[in-house]
């Protein structure tokens, strides 16, 4: 490559080989308010943004806000049928007297305790109810609180579950085996209900994975999927400079966000990120506070420092004034347009250490403001209880492929802190940004969003190495048992986003209901 060639090479204002299509250099007012071919960006901008109001705010709360509870109502359906003289007079099932039905919902009972005491995610139980026909519903007053109805189809009609069916609530069918008297509806429910007497699913919102067989653990991974899911759609986003969507028109994604996931994006504009950098600068107690928390963290077992400490504490004020944004607009999630040159010169520091600062205090923090996978951070976090990682993957080639960004997280598992280096940003070798040594055989969740919010690609991986390359600050090399070719053939979109942890069936079992297809490639 000549002198001359180099001096016309574009530079890249994102942290990957898209030219920059939605993070400009500079984001003027203009250019913030207009997306691609004029159109104005989706999103009201957060208001009453001065800094006396984002401190107040900041200085509430150092967490996230928690995950809302799923709400499940239990409903026994069963039936007590009366003995006629020759003729069949009752069906399968040990359920059959009021009797059975009092000992049944005391074994449920327990059963939901035991789940409770074992969840690990927000969860709640509202009592028992028992249901013989339709006209059981009348004395149920807290159906409208449950977000899941979970059916314990001991006996009864179908008129009971389109019943059901009716109130809009999740549904997921229990029936017993040998977990204790056995179900009339583990004969019948696919023939009679879900195919509706047909050789083909009939039902509109439910299928055979809803339906569970004996097993308690069953239950639980589907009510954390559910839980994740609930917590998800809604969800109110800060879009700092405004969303996009990487090397994407700028007003086509997020618009299929807040359809499909009915997101809340809340923007903030560079011009008053700049003024709430400079107000901050000149308050010497957020100053003060963010240099004593630099310290600790600095100070924190496993942290090395490879940059200098004026971006550490920078980055420091920067996480306080992120965080208070997010608190003052009611929300848990912030994402940043122009990481990778607008933020600089305003912030004199990189937004990589203040992002990863966040998703280990348990907000959820995104750069690029890439919403083409923002959402499956979202869901994947909210499933998991854990933070995720948006990362570049590269090309997959004898088992393994590298993911790297600079802004991990290091509470990787949610509790602990994983040794990191703080050094600088890679491309703009400026800043603070952490090189996160994620544990080796750590087995991962990796989710490949495509372009068009129609198709994710699920890739169970383990990680092999953390290498120290010169590409971003956190990378590893992570291994896979599906052909390299098979992957590459089918890896669509660009971003990737994962965690630790085993959630690929919780993803499939959720993804259905919003019309995206899950394509598990370790089936």
């Amino acid at each position: 490559m000549t002198e001359e060639y180099r001096e016309r090479e574009p530079v890249r204002r994102t942290c990957c080989p898209c030219g920059g299509h939605d993070s400009p250099a500079e984001l003027t007012r203009r250019g913030f308010l207009q997306g691609a071919g004029g159109v104005t960006l989706l999103g009201p901008a957060v208001t009453g943004l001065t800094w006396s109001a984002v401190a107040m705010a900041e200085t509430q709360s150092e967490t996230a806000p928690k995950r809302r509870a799923i709400v499940v109502k239990p409903l026994l359906v069963y039936s007590t049928p009366k003995p006629r003289h020759q003729t069949s007079w009752r069906s399968w099932g040990g359920i059959q007297t009021e009797q059975d039905a009092r000992q049944e919902v005391a074994r449920i009972k327990g059963e939901l305790d035991g789940l409770a005491a074992k969840s690990d995610f927000p969860l709640q139980f509202l009592p028992v109810a028992r249901v013989r026909g339709g006209g059981d519903f009348a004395g149920i007053d807290d159906l409208e609180k449950a977000d899941v109805f979970l059916v314990y189809a001991a006996g009864g009609w179908m008129g009971i579950f389109d019943a059901l069916a009716k109130q809009g609530k999740d549904m997921i069918f229990f029936c017993r085996h040998k977990s204790g008297p056995v179900y009339l509806w583990y004969e019948i429910i696919s023939p009679r209900y879900l195919r509706q007497h047909t050789d083909t699913l009939a039902v509109k919102g439910v299928d055979d994975t809803d339906v569970v067989i004996d097993s308690q653990d069953e239950i639980l991974w589907r009510l954390r999927a559910l839980c994740g899911l609930r917590n998800t759609m809604g969800t109110r986003i800060v879009a700092i400079g405004g969303p996009g969507a990487w090397a994407q028109p700028r007003d086509v994604v997020p618009k299929l966000v807040k359809n499909k996931w009915r997101f809340d994006i809340q923007t903030v504009s560079y011009d008053e990120l700049g003024k709430l950098i400079k107000q901050a600068r000149a308050d010497g107690a957020a100053v003060a506070r963010a240099r004593t928390r630099a310290d600790k963290y600095l100070k924190s077992k496993g942290t090395k420092l490879e940059t200098k400490r004026e971006f550490v504490d920078n980055a420091f004020l920067l996480e306080q004034i992120f965080r208070g944004v997010m608190n003052k607009a009611g929300c848990g999630a912030i994402t940043i347009n122009g990481c990778m040159g607008t933020i600089m010169p305003i912030s004199d520091t990189t937004a990589c250490l203040p992002l990863s600062l966040l998703n280990d205090a348990g907000y959820l923090a995104f750069c690029e403001s890439d919403f083409v996978v923002i959402p499956s951070g979202v869901l994947l976090a909210n499933i998991s209880g854990k933070p995720v990682f948006l990362n570049d993957p590269t090309y997959p080639h004898d088992g393994l492929i590298t993911l790297a960004h600079c802004t991990a997280p290091r509470k990787m598992n949610g509790k602990d802190f994983e040794p990191a280096r703080i050094m600088t940003h890679f491309e703009s070798d400026y800043g603070a940004a952490p090189k996160v040594e994620m544990r080796k055989g750590q087995p991962l969740t990796v989710i490949v969003p495509d372009f068009a919010l129609k198709r994710w690609v699920g890739l169970p991986g383990k990680i092999v190495d953390a290498p120290f390359m010169d590409i971003c600050r956190s990378q590893i090399d992570i291994s896979y048992t599906c052909d390299d070719l098979r992957l590459a053939e089918r890896m669509p979109g660009f971003h990737w986003m994962l965690c630790y942890g085993d959630y690929m069936r919780e993803l499939g079992y959720v993804l259905k209901k919003v019309g995206i297809e899950w394509e598990d490639l370790s089936a």
